[in-house]
């Protein structure tokens, strides 16, 4: 037989009260579903799956959270930049000054996702081709998202970005120079980089979902 008595109340506390609090409890629930399994997912993934089904998880992850933003994939902006009859597009790198100090693609000028400034664009027009890169392209995806909002409407992310690239052994530079060192990130994500390309550095402080 169901027991339908009032449950006990603490002194001065209404059954108003009471309940309200019972109604609050799953939306800590929600947070940790909506918020910390993707997360958790997306680091089971890279661990098992690889690399190239890493940075799809990272570019879906990317186009939820930006999606008026576009892609293109580094064998395509290889092709681009092969084509000498085609304009080439500005390179933008959305990584901390330490990554792009270890190397970046040739250049490509920095510009910082979080505080972006308009300066390394100075004097070009607002349909200009940009291709924006990070570490895998979350931190892209934000910097095209924030370029698209102040009316630059030709800009796209490198899918997989700086470590899909090195992946495929493409051009690196460092003060104008050819390198083939890559900054990791952290310890976690730099298994998405091949190993000929990592170097021991501190890592970058987190400040999104993804590098």
């Amino acid at each position: 037989m169901n027991d339908y008595r009032t449950p006990d109340l603490e002194e001065g506390q209404s059954l108003r009260v009471r309940f309200h609090r019972k109604r609050g409890r799953p939306r800590w629930l929600i947070v940790l579903l909506v918020v910390f399994l993707p997360i958790l997912v997306g680091a089971v993934v890279m661990l098992l799956a690889g690399a190239p089904i890493a940075f799809e998880v990272v570019r879906r992850l990317a186009a939820r959270r930006f999606p008026d933003v576009h892609w293109i994939d580094p064998k395509t902006l290889a092709a681009w930049q092969a084509n000498a009859k085609r304009v080439q597009p500005v390179l933008l790198d959305a990584r901390t000054l330490d990554e792009y100090a270890v190397s970046h693609l040739p250049g490509a000028l920095r510009m910082d996702p979080y505080r972006p400034l308009l300066r390394p664009l100075r004097g070009m027009s607002k349909d200009t081709a940009i291709v924006v890169y990070s570490t895998v392209g979350y931190r892209g995806a934000r910097l095209v998202h924030w370029l698209t909002a102040q009316g630059y409407n030709n800009a796209t992310v490198l899918s997989g970005s700086i470590f899909a690239w090195a992946n495929d052994g493409r051009p690196l530079e460092r003060q104008g120079h050819p390198v083939t060192e890559v900054h990791p990130y952290d310890d976690s994500w730099k298994y998405l980089l091949s190993s000929d390309y990592r170097i021991d550095v501190p890592p970058v402080e987190k400040k999104s979902a993804a590098p």
